[in-house]
């Protein structure tokens, strides 16, 4: 395995390998194994035209060879920082084809979050699209760059007349008529890189193998229901592990079935896609999914194809989950998971009151669980407990971590997925909340430490504290609680413009904050960070009466 990575133990591999769970197929070989299958049927529903499963498999080989002519080799890591759009699609293939990995930007990251991920996976190659909303993402790449000397290519989707760039459309054009020959990457070995919520500072990268990934699509395809005849409405963005392997995009190519990816999750433009390609199955956050069961376009469009709505990445409101047949006339499915591994689905056919109050149980049958208490002992059942994992989809190990990798995983290889669970009798999980220092806005992870350390550079700011506070449509914002230098003044829309300027994806901003004299600390010396939560939480309820009677 790569360098830095932590491999499954060789007879746990083997033992995974005769089950049939690790089929020993490289992700860059389904294209052409589709192809021969499904032909022109179509994968691929883009906002830039559609795309069969023939013209999938002769672009993603015809940009791996130009990638190879243009110095990509195996193992190097290419950091993509792409849109849901096809090109992201036959580039990652392209790349899982050459043995090339890409490492998963988000669309919110920015120069902060980019310039760590190029560093630390030494990545060779950066893949942007031109002006996007009023972004320059080429321009971003060149600051990256100029600190990153092994940063040897951007690569640019759609045009763009920059030397730096290099356009991904015509790469794919030389190589149609390149015969660069391309190697073939052991199953065994990593494939992608997803990203972390990250609870200490920046992201962790997660390394998923061929072989692991596969199977995690695979088996999430059988337990939704997607088919040959199944169509998925990417309408999270795609560098999520949710939409793209959950079963996601992946999943859905494996079985035959028709990708659409849509340039925005609002309802508008979701509602007219389900109309127009049919779609049966996607995956939202409880925000959007709030939105969607409150919007009014919900009345203009045909939405009966819907089979299945997928909600995760936050813990959905009982209350919200028994709105949603009502209101979308679909069958919800709780999904609890991470990028680590380990998903927890409710099935379709559970009772709704399993889908509705509880977030599923897990995917696979060689899925192992614990749930303990703070002394690593296992709780009694219906009980209140860290979540620990391991399993044929599970990491062993972050990406160069070896010291957060001993706090992060148990001796014999479970990791600690910081989530407080109960389990039910059904065998299902009920999340209670976060071990881990995390703001969970939306789906977003936000590490409050990284926020701190940020903020802590301020010049009027002397400490903080970043805590979540409660909120009905995203679950948590971000609060911070600021002790401030002296008498230095200090305002909101000042550590706004503070970390916009350190160029700090917009989602990290805090959105409330509390000057206060002094931070409350625990009988050991660390801040509480409980009591400042349920301070503001407080404040929240206690100012609610006045907001709903300011409006009314």
């Amino acid at each position: 395995m790569l360098d830095g990575c932590v491999p499954w133990p060789s007879e746990v591999g083997e033992r995974y390998r005769r089950l049939g769970l690790w089929a020993g197929i490289g992700l860059g070989e389904l294209p052409d194994c589709w192809a021969e299958r499904w032909g022109e049927r179509e994968a691929i529903v883009a906002p830039t035209g559609r795309v069969s499963y023939e013209e999938l498999a002769e672009r993603s080989a015809a940009l791996a060879r130009s990638l190879v002519e243009l110095g990509v080799r195996p193992g190097d890591r290419v950091v993509v920082h792409l849109g849901s759009d096809e090109i992201f699609v036959v580039l990652c293939f392209a790349l899982f084809r050459m043995g090339a990995l890409p490492v998963f930007a988000l669309p919110a990251h920015r120069g902060h979050e980019i310039g760590y991920l190029v560093e630390h996976s030494k990545a060779v190659a950066y893949a942007v699209p031109g002006d996007h909303e009023g972004f320059d993402y080429v321009e971003l790449g060149q600051a990256v760059a100029g600190a990153n000397p092994g940063l040897r290519h951007m690569l640019i989707s759609g045009e763009r007349d920059r030397d730096e760039a290099t356009r991904l459309d015509l790469l794919i054009e030389r190589g149609r008529e390149s015969s660069a020959p391309l190697s073939s990457p052991d199953p065994a070995d990593v494939a992608l890189f997803l990203l972390s919520g990250g609870t200490t500072g920046l992201p962790k990268l997660i390394p998923r193998t061929h072989d692991d990934y596969l199977y995690n699509a695979r088996e999430s395809a059988t337990l939704c229901g997607v088919g040959a005849d199944s169509a998925y409405l990417v309408a999270l963005p795609i560098s999520h592990n949710f939409p793209f392997g959950c079963p996601g995009l992946l999943g859905t190519l494996a079985v035959g079935g028709k990708v659409i990816l849509a340039r925005s999750p609002d309802p508008a433009t979701a509602f007219a896609l389900i109309e127009a390609e049919r779609v049966t199955h996607t995956a939202l956050v409880p925000a959007l999914a709030l939105r969607w069961m409150e919007s009014e376009q919900r009345e203009r469009f045909d939405l009966s194809s819907l089979e299945l709505l997928q909600v995760g990445g936050a813990k959905l409101n009982p209350a919200a989950a028994r709105r949603v047949e009502p209101a979308l006339g679909v069958r919800l499915q709780q999904v609890f998971g991470m990028a680590e591994g380990l998903l927890n689905y409710t099935r379709p056919d559970d009772h709704l009151e399993v889908i509705e109050e509880t977030q599923g149980r897990p995917l696979s049958d060689e899925d192992e669980i614990r749930i303990v208490d703070g002394d690593g002992i296992d709780v009694v059942p219906g009980e209140r407990g860290e979540l620990l994992t391991r399993g044929p989809y599970t990491i062993r190990g972050y990406y160069r971590a070896n010291d957060h990798n001993q706090r992060a995983f148990t001796a014999d290889g479970f990791y600690r997925t910081g989530d407080v669970v109960r389990l039910d009798d059904g065998g299902n999980l009920i999340v209670e909340g976060r071990e881990k220092d995390l703001i969970n806005r939306g789906g977003e992870k936000i590490s409050a430490e990284e926020i701190e350390d940020l903020i802590l550079a301020h010049p009027s700011v002397f400490n903080v504290a970043a805590v979540a506070m409660p909120d009905a449509a995203l679950g948590e914002r971000t609060c911070v609680f600021v002790v401030p230098h002296g008498d230095d003044a200090l305002e909101l829309d000042a550590l706004k413009t503070f970390l916009h300027s350190r160029k700090v994806a917009k989602f990290k901003w805090p959105e409330r904050l509390e000057l206060v004299e002094s931070l409350p600390l625990t009988n050991i010396g660390k801040v509480s960070k409980q009591e400042l939560r349920d301070e503001i939480a407080a404040k929240l309820a206690a100012e609610e009466p006045t907001a709903r009677a300011e409006t009314s």
